[in-house]
Order: structure tokens, then C-alpha cells, then sequence
């Protein structure tokens, strides 16, 4: 018989995710506050620089889909400690590097293991919670992910590099997380009996990939997730420049650029609850990308001040479409083609956070500044609002109003 769910949270499961999450993530937002550092280090311009930072992105992209399968297959537990280990050594790896070749060879490493934790992460999650409270527990583990990117980028400038002096002294500081997340994962965490599909029973354990990639819905969310992507990783990835082409001070970037992370903590503990009373998962797709395309207009003509509040905006609307979108997949599939179809629309969605950030980054070597790049930032949201309206509801509530 397979394990049944339990109505109870599974406490140490959840601990460990979002202690890996964590510890996975940080190491990749220590890039945007040290960009110019780099720059001038490995003599790099903006947007070869902004490639130490999309690279990692780029990995979720590329291994989305066989760290799925190996979920599906070897079980999600089993992936996401693959991925803990590479991205561990990655990580520590980069704080041995003497070029930019070698410090981006280092980084595909990372990103690497990033894109298999990442991929198998939150469906683990949703293997151990009844589906209704799949978005909370997602929700859950995301503050690990929102709680490591903003450390790194409120922490990295003000306190890690006057500590360790060189940039491979911060890369190497930001290792420590990830060994330790990696270990603790391989001792704590057990695999869930209904983790796999191995619990089923003939020849539909697994459904063929043609017969997955027909479902209209999983391009559908795919394209939603490109375009979030996009513009999540430009925002965040070129923040602190932003921020200093406005005159702030290099600390002070890092400070204020992290809000976006920061705020999105209590977003994701609170808007996953506010969706299940509702019973709604729409509006929190269509609402958060007119606040966006919003927030992007206002930041051209922007002062400083205005800087905090904009950064705010941005985090609560990026984190509350960001843990709806995790979520969905989970809700939209049954629990054996979870690997395979989140795969496939993290592998798609991650590719916005590679082209995003290398468009901002060229656009900044030639013109000096980031308003087209802001201006793109506009559109993108509006695209993303048809879009958004075009995924089916998944909540209860809405499901039953349709019988």
C-alpha cells in the first residue's frame, strides 16, 4: 500500500527544503552588489559580467527537465541531493578562481546543481502535504529562497568583502551555506514512500513525454514563467546599478535592492493562505504584473527615495506570482507526471532569466544608463497579463462555480 498523506505538515522535510533553498540560492545574488568589482578585476563588460549572474539561471534552464526525469525516476529526495552536492562544490569552487574563464567554468558547476534542486525541491514538498496546501508549503519553503538571495544581497558589499578582501574571498564564504545544507540534507531527509511513482501499480507509472507535452496548459504556464523570469532577473540583477546610477552609495544599492527579497518573505507566507480562502489562483497571476508593469514605469523618472518603495512593490509582486506559478504544476498533473512537466516549464521559464539580464546588460554598454531596458520592463508585464488569464483555475472554489 503507498504511504497516504498526512493532514500534518511534515516539519523536518520542509526544514531541510528551506534550509537548501537557501543555501543553494544565495550564492548566485552575491554577483549583482560585486558587478563592478568584477568588472574591473577581469576586465569584463556589463554584459559579460551580467553572464556570471544568468549563468546559473541558464543551468536551472538547460537541466529542468533530466533532473526531472531523475526525480520522477530516482526519487525527488534522491535529485535534490545531486544537485545540493554539485552546487556545494561549485560554489566553493568559484572561490578558486583566477580568471573569468575558469570563475564562469565554476559557475556552470553551481548552476548546475542549483537547476537540480531547484527542479526537484518544491515537488518534493508536494508529495507530503495534501494538494489543498500544496501552495502554503510551497509558499513555506520559498521564504528559504526569498531569506538567502537577500542576505547576499544586503550582506555581500557592507560586511563579507571587507572581511575576506577579494571576490574569492566573499564566493568562498557563501560556499560554507551550501556544504552544510548538503550534508544536512543527506543525513536528515528520508525519501517519502509516494515520492516516486513506484507505489503504482502495471505500466502507468510513467506517462510518454509526446503524451506530456501535449497538454496546452504546461506551454501555457511555460510562457507565463519566461516572462516572469525575465523580468525578475533583470530587476534584481541590475538593482544595485540602478540604484547607484540614482547615487547611491555601493552598500546602500545592496541594502535597498535586497527589500525585494526581504518583503517577499512575509508575501510568501501570507499570500499562499489568502489564495486557499479564496479558493482563487488567478488574480494572483494578473494582479501582481499590472503592479509590475507599473513599478517599471515609475523607475525611469525615480529619485533615490522612491528607490525603497518601488523595491517593495517589486518584491511583493514578484514573490506573489512566483509561488503561484511553483505551485501550479502540482496542482494541474497527477503526482507521477509532476517531474516531467515541472521540468519542462522550469526549462522554459528559466531561459527569461538568461536573455533578461544579457539585454540589460548590453543595453547599459551602449547607452550608459537602464531606461530601455525599463521600458521593456513595462511591456513585458502587460504580455504576461492575457497570458495569465488564459491558465485554468485550479482552486476548489472556481472549479466548482464551472460544474
Amino acid at each position: 500500500m503507498p504511504q497516504q498523506e498526512s493532514s500534518r505538515m511534515p516539519w523536518v522535510i520542509l526544514g531541510s527544503a528551506w534550509f537548501l533553498s537557501l543555501a543553494v540560492w544565495a550564492p548566485q545574488f552575491c554577483v549583482p552588489p560585486m558587478v563592478d568589482i568584477l568588472k574591473e578585476e577581469f576586465s569584463l563588460t556589463h554584459a559579460q559580467a551580467s553572464l556570471l549572474f544568468s549563468a546559473p539561471t541558464m543551468m536551472i534552464a538547460v537541466n529542468a527537465i533530466p533532473a526531472g526525469i531523475a526525480g520522477d525516476r530516482l526519487g525527488f529526495k534522491k535529485a535534490a541531493g545531486i544537485g545540493a552536492i554539485l552546487a556545494a562544490v561549485g560554489a566553493i569552487l568559484r572561490s578558486t578562481a583566477t580568471s573569468a574563464d575558469s570563475l564562469l567554468a565554476f559557475t556552470f558547476i553551481y548552476g548546475t546543481g542549483l537547476g537540480w534542486s531547484f527542479a526537484n525541491i518544491p515537488k518534493l514538498v508536494s508529495t507530503c502535504v495534501p494538494r489543498e496546501k500544496v501552495g502554503i508549503a510551497t509558499g513555506l519553503v520559498s521564504t528559504g529562497i526569498f531569506t538567502g538571495t537577500g542576505l547576499a544581497l544586503a550582506l555581500t558589499i557592507p560586511l563579507f568583502l571587507p572581511t575576506a578582501n577579494t571576490v574569492q574571498g566573499v564566493f568562498f564564504i557563501w560556499s560554507i551555506p551550501a556544504i552544510a545544507a548538503a550534508i544536512w540534507w543527506w543525513i536528515m531527509v528520508k525519501e517519502p514512500l509516494h515520492s516516486t511513482p513506484h507505489d503504482s501499480s502495471g505500466n502507468e507509472n510513467y506517462t510518454p513525454l509526446s503524451q506530456v507535452l501535449q497538454n496546452k496548459n504546461l506551454w501555457v504556464l511555460a510562457a507565463l514563467m519566461l516572462l516572469h523570469n525575465f523580468f525578475f532577473y533583470t530587476w534584481t540583477g541590475w538593482a544595485p546599478t540602478l540604484l547607484l546610477l540614482k547615487g547611491a552609495t555601493a552598500g546602500m544599492a545592496g541594502l535597498v535592492a535586497s527589500l525585494i527579497l526581504w518583503v517577499a518573505i512575509p508575501t510568501a507566507l501570507l499570500m499562499p493562505r489568502l489564495a486557499y480562502k479564496l479558493g482563487l489562483r488567478k488574480p494572483f497571476l494578473w494582479v501582481p504584473a499590472v503592479a509590475m508593469a507599473f513599478i517599471a514605469w515609475a523607475a525611469i523618472n525615480a529619485n533615490l527615495f522612491w528607490g525603497w518603495l518601488l523595491m517593495i512593490g517589486a518584491g511583493i509582486a514578484n514573490a506573489t506570482r512566483f509561488i503561484t506559478i511553483l505551485a501550479l504544476p502540482a496542482e494541474m498533473m497527477p503526482k507521477k507526471d509532476v517531474g516531467i512537466a515541472a521540468g519542462l516549464i522550469l526549462s522554459i521559464g528559466y531561459s527569461g532569466g538568461v536573455i533578461g539580464p544579457l539585454i540589460g546588460g548590453r543595453i547599459l554598454d551602449l547607452t550608459g544608463n537602464l531606461d530601455q531596458s525599463l521600458f521593456i520592463l513595462i511591456a513585458i508585464p502587460i504580455a504576461t497579463i492575457g497570458i495569465a488569464l488564459r491558465i485554468p483555475e485550479t482552486r476548489p472554489k472556481a472549479m466548482a462555480k464551472k460544474q
